[in-house]
């Protein structure tokens, strides 16, 4: 074990249940055990669960330090150091993000690849404040990264903004994307998509990079607009005739959904607008909803794949980092982040994510 103090001590901002502030609490050390880390937050960003736990759309374990979308710099490493994603040694001053989740890497479910869902799983924003793990969220100065985390290294060169929705949103884009691309060639293909949030606007630029024609599916205009900016070759509002909207931008039919906004309603409608030998990937329904019908015979008839995409695995984030960097200039993800408060500001922070104004709102535990 190795004893970090901390001077001035770490702040972390704490979640006390439905309807309070939040509280402030003081860390002032750390023990790192072997192949821990611990970040200095550099910019954090509020995810729509961060507001649907906030709001009680979601259980949560109480006290909490919230926050899974974040960028930092490694300040002090545990006994025989840590390692990145890519199995390189890493050093203090490394520019870093870091997966929602630590997983133990050795139980069934990690050997399968899907680590994201281990049975030892502990999530970043996700666990109750405990002895000894206090900075367990991005709403802090800190973060004390356990052994089991997917860390990436950054580059110096892309902002903040662009870089803390990775952890979550960016990763998870593009986690469900590759999950339609291995059933549906997205090349040439069209792709409808159900929600112009972060995630959907980021999956418009990854699957255009593919190759496919997107169509996006927003209520709000703003956000339609930006699907625009993010590649989105046609969008329409929900509800709209998508027969007549496809057959304007190309002779052919909708061969993948990515349905990103967890509204029943678009979630029933892809699977009535998708074609014979498509696939679905529904990524947007993480909070509880009224179930919809299903019917198997026509799933069976038409050959229809259906994947639900929860999270991500660590080469899911690898590679939207290096998607961020290779893609830097051709699509404005440094606009996705608007205002940026600082951490004693955090339940202002989450009002106004929650009023919808900006797709996400930063927090910058430095001012």
């Amino acid at each position: 074990m190795t004893d970090v103090r901390l001077s001035p001590a770490a702040l972390a901002q704490v979640w006390i249940g439905e309807g309070r502030p939040h509280e402030t609490i003081a860390v002032p050390g750390v023990v790192l055990a072997a192949g821990d880390a611990l970040v200095q937050v550099e910019l954090a960003t509020v995810c729509g669960s961060d507001v649907h736990t906030v709001s009680g759309h979601r259980a949560a374990p109480v006290p909490l330090v919230l926050g899974h979308e974040y960028v930092g710099r490694i300040t002090a490493l545990g006994a025989d150091g840590a390692r990145a994603a890519d199995g390189s040694r890493l050093n203090i001053g490394d520019r870093v993000t870091w997966s929602i989740f630590t997983a133990c890497r050795s139980c069934d479910r990690c050997r399968r690849g899907v680590p994201q869902k281990c049975r030892a799983l502990r999530k970043y924003g996700h666990e109750r404040v405990e002895a000894h793990w206090e900075l367990t969220g991005g709403f802090a100065t800190h973060v004390h990264l356990r052994a089991g985390t997917a860390i990436v290294r950054v580059a110096e060169e892309l902002p903040g903004s662009v870089l803390a929705p990775a952890a979550c949103g960016t990763a998870t884009a593009w986690a469900a994307v590759t999950a339609l691309d291995e059933v549906i060639d997205l090349d040439g293909a069209v792709l409808l998509i159900s929600g112009a949030g972060l995630i959907g606007l980021t999956a418009t630029a990854i699957a255009t990079e593919r190759g496919a024609r997107v169509i996006v599916s927003d209520p709000d205009p703003r956000r339609r607009e930006q699907a625009l900016r993010f590649g989105a070759a046609s969008v329409h509002t929900p509800g709209e005739d998508l027969a007549e909207i496809v057959a304007g931008l190309c002779e052919s039919e909708i061969h993948a959904v990515l349905e990103a906004s967890g509204a029943r309603s678009a979630v029933l409608a892809a699977f009535d607008a998708v074609a014979v030998g498509g696939a679905i990937a529904l990524v947007g329904s993480v909070f509880p909803t009224e179930s919809v019908p299903l019917d198997p015979e026509r799933i069976v008839r038409t050959c229809l794949t259906v994947r639900g995409i929860h999270n991500y695995a660590p080469r899911d984030l690898v590679d939207a980092i290096a998607f961020l960097r290779g893609s830097a200039g051709r699509y404005p993800f440094e606009s996705l982040v608007g205002a940026v408060l600082p951490l004693s500001q955090l339940d202002d922070a989450i009002t106004l994510a929650r009023s919808g104004e900006h797709v996400r709102v930063g927090i910058d535990p430095r001012r």
